[in-house]
């Protein structure tokens, strides 16, 4: 029997490691997209996705403050780099899956779906391409400690889907967008091409993510009859801990279809 879109869900939230883990996600992406490319439908169904997903014994989970700091001009510095992009790529996986069967009660129409599976499958593949990286530099995911606040903002926004999708793609993925050139640069200048070309398939497809997370927020609101704006700065507020800090890639913000009055006031607030 074909499993459902929430139950394909709760299998990769629910598998430990890493790599089976975004084979499993591929996998389901691709029975998804190919059964909506011939008009089949897979049913939505209703798969109670847990808390927190399943994780691998290593990496340690640490409080972000615990996390060794590490000049990114050595090479050790470079691969505990490209472990924290691993790291939020790996939970960037799970993130895209639970939306789709945390919320499977809020009606959305089918490309809802489609968005945050192609989403998923591309986070998937991130994590690939940097632990493809880490063993290239003779290190692997898990090697080091990473920090145990990603999931954090999933828990807070559990039951709020205006939240979550406010604080996950529109705070959280939008920052990605800010500080990614400057790691592109910082591999350039130590000539390794493979993280390069990795972190610019990155970069370029996370613009897709963010201006999902925009769309479904925007459509939210308008079902419900919500000035987005003030919403969406209260959202933040209470569900983001600190403040958004600049600078902005205004250019890719704009192009994933945030406007600078949504995230320039947050940060001016906190003193910027």
């Amino acid at each position: 029997m074909t499993q459902t879109l929430t139950e394909m869900a709760v299998d990769v939230l629910t598998t430990a490691d890493p790599r089976d883990k975004t084979a499993r996600s591929r996998a389901h992406a691709a029975r998804w997209q190919s059964a909506r490319a011939a008009g089949e439908e897979i049913p939505l169904g209703r798969a109670v996705p847990p808390l927190r997903p399943a994780r691998p014994e290593s990496p340690e989970l640490r409080d972000p403050r615990d996390v060794p700091k590490r000049k990114p001009g050595s090479p050790q510095g470079r691969i505990a780099l490209l472990h924290a992009v691993a790291h939020i790529e790996l939970n960037a996986v799970d993130l895209h899956w639970d939306i789709i069967a945390r919320f499977a009660d809020t009606p959305m129409p089918a490309g809802f779906h489609d968005d945050w599976v192609k989403a998923a499958d591309e986070e998937s593949k991130h994590f690939n391409l940097m632990a493809d990286c880490l063993e290239a530099a003779g290190s692997s995911y898990g090697a080091l400690p990473a920090h145990a606040g990603m999931w954090r903002a999933a828990e807070d926004t559990a039951e709020d889907f205006f939240g979550r999708l406010a604080v996950v793609p529109m705070v959280l993925e939008a920052r990605g967008l800010d500080v990614t050139p400057g790691m592109i640069e910082i591999f350039r200048k130590a000539g390794a091409t493979d993280a390069v070309a990795a972190l610019e398939t990155i970069y370029a497809e996370e613009v897709g993510h963010v201006a999902y997370g925009s769309k479904w927020y925007h459509f939210l609101c308008g079902r419900h009859e919500i000035d987005p704006l003030p919403h969406f700065h209260a959202l933040v507020r209470r569900y983001f801990k600190g403040a958004l800090k600049p600078p902005f890639n205004e250019e890719k913000r704009a192009e994933a279809g945030l406007a600078p009055d949504f995230y320039w006031p947050l940060a001016a607030e906190t003193g910027g």
